[in-house]
């Protein structure tokens, strides 16, 4: 199959960037199971498994963008993950990254990325993300710090983890965009990624991920699993489907989420490391997307999406 991906950025992303990791994952799935790939990207772009057409990003972020003069032929579908005002003519798929104003539904041809999701949005068609696994370390002895991971920015939680750190007496790292107040128990260690974000995930105790908006998905969630190490949640969008009871727990508010950290010491590394080599993996996302893909080409619409077992 003959498949392009759009996104408006420079891929792949140095730091932080949920969507531009998941287009990347998704590319060299894709390309691995035999398919040709075409990425449309912002210039500088690279990517081995795919064949990189550069766009300037002011121009792909303009109203009067035509997508239709990158695209190369013979395509059997394209992939958008961001709106195209200038809808090609060939069959296309928009992946939703991220959330709409509630009550919003999506025209029919849309993706998203978990089944809480896909049901927020009135759909029911959705695949994973997934990673891979090579790019992380996978470490059963762990040092003793917790990390927070993302964007720190109210709706992440990040003050809860904080709050979490502060109340545990548990050594707090955390990683993120900019500098907030801290307490005696957390240390702010500024954007981080590649080597040295691998190298977090796999020494962490736990992924503190206390979400307070409905996640899409949360790619941090599998990267901290795929490291052996747990996470700690709220019950918001996507996490009680990822976040099973056999690699981490999920709660309500900051005095559950303490009154939990010290039960994550019992979870066993390899059961996460397992769970995203089952699930959550750059070949399982493919495989969805090429589902997905088959069944638009022949009946015109997307069909529901699978969903994981076990889930906490």
């Amino acid at each position: 199959m003959k498949v392009a991906l759009f996104f408006w950025d420079r891929l792949p992303a140095l730091t932080y960037g949920g969507t531009q990791r998941l287009v990347v994952y998704l590319a060299r799935g894709l390309a691995a199971a035999g398919h040709q790939v075409t990425l449309i990207a912002g210039q500088g772009s690279r990517m081995p498994e795919a064949t990189v057409v550069p766009v300037d990003l002011a121009i792909a972020r303009a109203s009067e963008f035509d997508i239709h003069r990158h695209l190369p032929g013979g395509l059997d579908i394209l992939l958008s993950f961001v709106p195209l005002r200038t809808p090609p003519d060939l069959p296309w798929v928009r992946c939703l990254p991220g959330n709409w104003k509630p009550g919003t539904t999506g025209p029919p041809n849309t993706l998203f990325l978990s089944e809480d999701h896909a049901r927020r949005h009135g759909g029911r068609a959705f695949v994973y993300n997934g990673i891979d696994p090579a790019d992380f370390h996978f470490r059963p002895a762990k040092d003793a710090y917790d990390l927070f991971l993302g964007r720190l920015h109210s709706i992440k939680g990040y003050r809860w983890a904080i709050e979490g750190a502060t109340r545990t007496k548990r050594k707090l790292l955390l990683a993120g965009g900019w500098r907030p107040s801290l307490s005696r128990y957390v240390r702010y260690v500024g954007k981080v990624g590649g080597e040295r974000k691998a190298a977090l995930l796999a020494g962490a105790g736990c992924l503190w991920m206390p979400a307070l908006w409905d996640e899409p998905f949360g790619i941090t969630l599998i990267e901290a699993m795929v490291s052996g190490t747990p996470v700690l949640g709220t019950r918001r969008g996507s996490l009680p489907e990822v976040i099973s009871r056999d690699v981490g727990a999920l709660g309500d508010t900051v005095d559950e989420l303490v009154a939990l950290r010290p039960t994550l010491a019992a979870i066993d590394p390899e059961a996460c490391r397992a769970r995203v080599e089952r699930y959550f993996t750059h070949h399982r996302m493919a495989e969805g997307y090429l589902r997905m893909f088959r069944h638009f080409l022949s009946e015109g619409v997307l069909p529901p999406g699978e969903h994981t077992e076990g889930a906490g």
